[in-house]
């Protein structure tokens, strides 16, 4: 993939990443790509979600041209996809991220975001909104700006956070607007001009802990426990445990089964014809 056939508007700067003339605002804390360049390796959850992406979209590949990660932050779902063999660029339009995608290994990353004049209409064989959707207001105006960017039949990959009743002072600090269901998830894609193809939860153990750790303490006030902690799971013995409790969702992926329950959505849709 060459960068200039589908971004020609761009500028390579001296820290090794593309930067468009335009990059949006979005609704994000500021130490958030620090904080999860902190723990994305050591995380379960981090790892658990690149196997389930990675799964959806060899189940259901791009069609014919690189997948547009957008928030891309670190790029570690970029890196992954990288590594899985698909052609993918990391959009992120916080600066710091894109360096760090730089430094993860990225072949292709861009300080920006979409909708931008600087990509050409048409060139994208998938778009990549990993828990990303969750922090647009307008989320269905967004998805319909995306579409035009996607070839005919192009990929939509999804991933946000689950149940609006696991709702915490975590989703406040992270910018989110929502939480979902796979049915208003589906809704809001469908609505937005897509064919939902496949849509699954993901993480099926998650709820209870998210609500007893997160949700409850804070109704009660209680200040829970550091997401670092959290992420990190008692330690690399308890991670392994856990990755091996969720491979069957892996398997499931590859076979095009979903899950009726998880602390996360996952959904693959396509542009309509």
């Amino acid at each position: 993939m060459e960068i200039h056939d589908v971004a020609p508007g761009l500028t390579l700067t001296s820290n090794g990443f593309w930067l468009a003339p335009d990059t949006p605002d979005i609704s994000y804390p500021d130490d958030g790509n620090e904080f999860c360049l902190a723990v994305e390796e050591r995380s379960f959850w981090f790892t658990h979600r690149n196997r389930a992406i990675v799964a959806a979209v060899r189940k259901y590949p791009p069609a014919g041209g690189p997948i547009f990660d957008v928030g891309a932050g670190n790029g570690y779902v970029t890196a992954a996809l990288q590594a899985a063999g698909f052609p993918a660029l990391a959009i992120e339009p916080n600066r710091t991220g894109a360096q760090n995608a730089v430094a993860r290994g990225v072949e292709h990353v861009v300080c920006g975001g979409l909708p931008s004049d600087a990509f050409r209409y048409g060139t994208a064989g998938a778009i990549g909104l990993f828990d990303v959707l969750e922090h647009i207001e307008h989320d269905g105006h967004f998805l319909r700006m995306l579409r035009p960017y996607l070839k005919p039949r192009g990929r939509l990959y999804l991933t946000t956070p689950a149940y609006q009743w696991l709702w915490s002072a975590n989703d406040e600090h992270s910018g989110h607007y929502r939480r979902y269901t796979l049915e208003r998830l589906t809704a809001v894609v469908n609505d937005a001009g897509y064919r939902v193809h496949y849509a699954t939860y993901i993480f099926w153990f998650l709820p209870p802990a998210v609500f007893l750790f997160r949700t409850l303490a804070r109704k009660s006030g209680n200040a829970p426990r550091k997401a670092s902690a959290q992420h990190a799971a008692g330690g690399s013995a308890m991670r392994r445990l856990l990755e091996r409790l969720l491979t069957f969702e892996v398997q499931r992926i590859e076979r095009g089964v979903g899950l009726p329950f998880g602390g996360s959505c996952l959904l693959v849709a396509s542009a309509h014809d």
